[in-house]
């Protein structure tokens, strides 16, 4: 029912069911793939001012992968809301009670934590952050469908899978490459160094038994 919620205010006349598999993507190469399709970027027709984005499913959400340390050294933060507390100085003064509004605790979960929690909510908040904050963003976000696993209730639609272009490594640049060549034949020369010295501890070794 959560996975149905909101297509009754979708136009779904016209519209196509791009199916994408999170399993061994990177997650901001998929949610810029994920984001152009849901904007409509991809058609010859893309207008800014119109919704005409395609229905985005989204499956294996749980196996999604990042690059670097982002496991631990990405965080998600967030404020509990507004607590309302009594302010006792002005009670002992006024003797009449005075609410006020604060912020409440800071709150932060890394991405480690947050993909064992909802691994959805990681895949939806890449791809929100990269929408344009205008009124077409609510119905953006109601085409985009992600699950956890590879099982869904869009079986019965005309699904066609969205297919990932190869990722492209980016060359080394001359300085870093000039720099690992530099290391790698310092460290060549140090092995060279020692086996020389080896070497000749051997011989001084032989030459000093010789004499005896």
């Amino acid at each position: 029912q959560k996975a149905l919620a909101g297509l009754r205010r979708i136009d779904l006349d016209g519209l196509r069911w791009r199916v994408f598999d999170a399993k061994g993507q990177v997650l901001g190469r998929l949610a810029s793939h994920i984001s152009t399709v849901v904007q409509g970027k991809d058609k010859p027709t893309y207008v800014p001012n119109r919704d005409e984005g395609d229905m985005c499913v989204v499956i294996n959400a749980k196996d999604v992968c990042v690059t670097g340390r982002k496991m631990t050294d990405k965080f998600y933060r967030w404020h509990t809301g507004q607590v309302q507390d009594v302010n006792l100085i002005l009670l002992l003064y006024i003797v009449v009670a005075s609410w006020s509004w604060y912020i409440g605790h800071l709150k932060e979960r890394n991405l480690k934590d947050q993909l064992a929690k909802d691994p959805t909510e990681v895949i939806r908040k890449a791809v929100l952050r990269m929408l344009p904050r205008n009124k077409l963003r609510d119905d953006r976000d109601r085409k985009l469908r992600i699950f956890a696993g590879s099982e869904h209730p869009f079986v019965d639609r005309p699904l066609e899978h969205y297919a990932m272009p190869p990722r492209q490594v980016r060359e080394m640049r001359p300085r870093a490459k000039r720099a690992m060549i530099r290391a790698q034949k310092k460290a060549e020369q140090q092995e060279q160094d020692e086996t020389n010295t080896k070497k000749g501890k051997r011989r001084n070794k032989v030459e000093s038994i010789l004499e005896i």
